[in-house]
């Protein structure tokens, strides 16, 4: 957690499916409620209605990472990388969900459109760039300015759907 750019260069070489999946699913569980409107339609609708709004939304979240992993890796392999795909989309996949669960945790409580937590989308939103970049970095042998444009897709769709779709 501390030393980012070790542990990257080490997990190159492993799949993490399971952890990945889980925690963007549950990710995507709790972003439904980091969304204003979306929030009061599952908290104002019957259990049998919210319910399998926040599964869907869990579902989709998770496969839309998994999507992007896949478009960073390929974008690291066209811009020269040698790293393999699943420890990529794997990573890719924690490192979307996690740097973003404090502002949803935060917008749980404060809602979406609260001012710190529209700063604390951005600054979540600029520590998942700078970890992808390192992580395509590390797991692909590239330099950072090529990681960088490889992971500018998933950061470019990271903002425009989860971290603007609060502001």
């Amino acid at each position: 957690m501390f030393r980012p750019a070790p542990t990257f260069l080490q997990m190159r070489d492993y799949a993490m499916w399971a952890p990945a999946a889980l925690v963007t699913f549950l990710y995507g569980l709790l972003a439904v409620f980091g969304f204003d409107e979306a929030r009061e339609d599952v908290l104002n609708a019957t259990l049998s209605t919210a319910i399998p709004y926040v599964l869907t939304t869990g579902v989709a979240i998770t496969i839309s990472a998994f999507i992007l992993g896949i478009v960073t890796h390929s974008l690291a392999r066209q811009f020269g990388g040698d790293g393999a795909w699943q420890p990529t989309v794997g990573l890719s996949m924690l490192i979307m969900s996690i740097t973003d669960a404090p502002r949803v945790i935060v917008a749980l409580f404060l809602g979406g459109g609260n001012s710190f937590v529209q700063l604390l989308g951005w600054a979540t939103w600029l520590a998942a760039g700078a970890l992808l970049t390192l992580m395509v970095s590390k797991s692909h042998d590239l330099p950072w300015p090529r990681a960088l444009g490889a992971s500018a897709i998933q950061l470019l769709a990271i903002l425009s759907i989860i971290k603007l779709g609060t502001f």
